[in-house]
């Protein structure tokens, strides 16, 4: 092969790598966009997150096009085949977060009790964390550094202790708040959003893992 037919090559696994690392931004951006909308009730953040998801799903078309065209015209080796393979994959669980992302955003004219209101703190806990676990996990990928995604995946416990609290405090509200019954229906759901993201950032982690190990990781998942 000759040096120009590798340098052009190895220019694609860059440019495949910046164009996930693209998308993982957006959707970071997303998400954390959604919380804000929620939490100060911002109509016009929810209509500019549920408008750029369309921007996702076209970033995920592209990386889709970069791997077939490096699998069938540069017919990589073992270790560029996991790259290429890893970011489909990884391309997949944020198209995911960012779909999750627009689902909180949609729900959030829908709920009218403050969320300012002490008793409700464990949603803006809840999704700090998954905030900053998307973002290590991001990291992860964009360092080729295991040891952050590993940190990441075995974190998914504390993910679900708090998500568990919050649905059980959800609940106790619903039980006592008749008047507020709708508002809290959507809180459960944007909980059980905010837990999904938190699953395929870990999901996420052990394609990371893969990708630098060549191997998946052993052992089941901490789980809360």
């Amino acid at each position: 092969m000759s040096e120009h037919i590798v340098s052009s090559y190895e220019g694609q696994l860059k440019t495949l790598h910046s164009t996930v690392l693209k998308m993982g931004a957006l959707c970071e951006n997303q998400f954390s966009n959604s919380i804000i909308a929620l939490v100060k009730k911002d109509e016009e953040l929810v209509d500019k997150v549920i408008g750029k998801d369309e921007r996702i799903d076209e970033l995920e078309k592209k990386i889709d096009d970069q791997v077939v065209n490096l699998i069938t015209l540069r017919q990589p080796m073992a270790i560029d085949l996991r790259e290429t393979v890893s970011a489909m994959r990884i391309a997949a669980e944020l198209e995911r977060i960012g779909d999750l992302a627009k689902n909180i955003a949609k729900r959030v004219k829908h709920v009218k009790v403050d969320l300012n209101n002490g008793n409700f703190s464990l949603i803006k806990s809840a999704s700090d964390l998954v905030q900053g676990n998307l973002k290590k996990t991001l990291d992860s990928y964009s360092k080729n550094d295991e040891k952050l995604a590993l940190s990441v995946w075995s974190s998914d416990k504390e993910v679900d202790v708090i998500i568990n609290k919050l649905l059980e405090d959800l609940l106790n509200h619903m039980k006592n708040e008749k008047k507020n019954i709708e508002s809290l229906t959507h809180l459960l759901f944007i909980a059980k959003n905010i837990e999904r993201i938190g699953d395929h950032s870990t999901n996420i982690c052990e394609y990371v893992h893969f990708l630098i190990k060549g191997e998946d990781i052993k052992g089941d998942r901490p789980k809360g």
